[in-house]
């Protein structure tokens, strides 16, 4: 399974780090940068607690 960012709806909160930090880094220009093209099995759930939370609906996961 891939992460997929919708560039034109990030907006670099960080919510994803602050859940998933060994998965999502925002960098400090304010760009959401996966860490992992593909999601750990032992990192699923917390990738799926960050793209639940992301208020713009930024993250899918592609299977």
């Amino acid at each position: 399974m891939k992460i997929i960012v919708d560039r034109a709806k990030c907006t670099g909160l960080g919510l994803c780090e602050s859940i998933a930090p060994d998965i999502f880094e925002v960098d400090d220009s304010g760009d959401l940068i996966p860490l992992h093209e593909q999601v750990p099995e032992d990192q699923r759930a917390d990738v799926e607690a960050a793209i639940s939370a992301c208020p713009t609906a930024a993250l899918r996961l592609e299977y």
